[in-house]
C-alpha cells in the first residue's frame, strides 16, 4: 500500500496556496481597487460627506450633531448639556447621549407609553420656553426623535420658530436670519417625496459666517 503521506502534503500545500490567493485578491487587491474607485469617482461620499469650514472638518452632511452650551464641569456624567441659544437647534435624538453615529436608534416608545408623553411635555414646555413661544406653536418635531436619531433636518415651521431667538443671541436682523432659513429650505425630493425641510448643520454654517 502506497503511503498517503505525500499526498496528503500535496493537498495541504494546494489548499494553502488557494488561501493565499483569494487572500491577496479578496483581501487586498479587490478593496484597494474599490477604494481607489471610491477616492476617484465619489471622494466626498467615500471619506464621510464631510462638511469643512476654515480647514476643519465640522460634521457631515448625512448627520444631525447637538448644538450645545459647553458643560460646567465635563467630568460629571450626570450634569445635562444645555442647548447654546445662538445656533438653530435639531430635533431630538435618542442616539445614545444625542446624536451619537456609533448608537443610531429610536426609543423604540410605542405611542400610548406613559414615558414618551411625559417625554414630550416636557420637551414641548421646555422649547416653548427656550423660543419664547406659545406651547401650542411648538410643532411636532421638536418633540419626538427620528427613527436614526441622526437626522440632519427640522421643518421649516420648527425653523421659523427659533428666527427670534438666534437673531436676539447673535444681535442679528430677524429678517436677515429668517432669509437664511429660506435659503437652506428644501422642497420634498422629486416633488412629490416627504416633507420640506432645513438642514440644521448647513443652517448653522452660513449663521456662523454672519459673525
Amino acid at each position: 500500500m502506497a503511503n498517503p503521506l505525500p499526498v496528503l502534503v500535496r493537498l495541504h500545500l494546494t489548499g494553502l496556496r488557494v488561501l493565499l490567493v483569494f487572500t491577496v485578491v479578496c483581501g487586498l487587491a479587490y478593496p484597494l481597487l474599490i477604494t481607489g474607485i471610491a477616492q476617484l469617482a465619489f471622494s466626498h461620499q467615500a471619506n464621510g460627506s464631510q462638511l469643512k469650514q476654515g480647514g476643519r472638518v465640522v460634521g457631515s452632511d448625512l448627520l444631525g450633531q447637538s448644538f450645545d452650551l459647553p458643560k460646567k464641569n465635563p467630568a460629571d456624567p450626570n450634569e445635562q448639556a444645555q442647548p447654546d441659544p445662538r445656533w438653530f437647534q435639531p430635533r431630538p435624538s435618542a442616539a445614545g447621549a444625542g446624536y451619537d453615529p456609533t448608537a443610531s436608534g429610536a426609543s423604540n416608545l410605542g405611542p400610548n407609553s406613559a414615558d414618551l408623553l411625559k417625554a414630550v411635555q416636557a420637551r414641548r414646555a421646555a422649547v416653548a420656553a427656550f423660543d419664547g413661544v406659545a406651547p401650542g406653536r411648538v410643532p411636532p418635531d421638536a418633540l419626538t426623535a427620528s427613527g436614526s436619531g441622526l437626522d440632519r433636518d427640522i421643518s421649516p415651521a420648527y425653523a421659523e420658530e427659533q428666527v427670534d431667538r438666534v437673531a436676539k443671541a447673535r444681535g442679528l436682523d430677524p429678517d436677515r436670519v429668517r432669509q437664511l432659513v429660506a435659503d437652506h429650505r428644501t422642497g420634498r425630493t422629486l416633488g412629490f417625496l416627504g416633507d420640506p425641510r432645513v438642514d440644521v448643520l448647513a443652517l448653522n454654517l452660513a449663521l456662523a459666517r454672519q459673525g
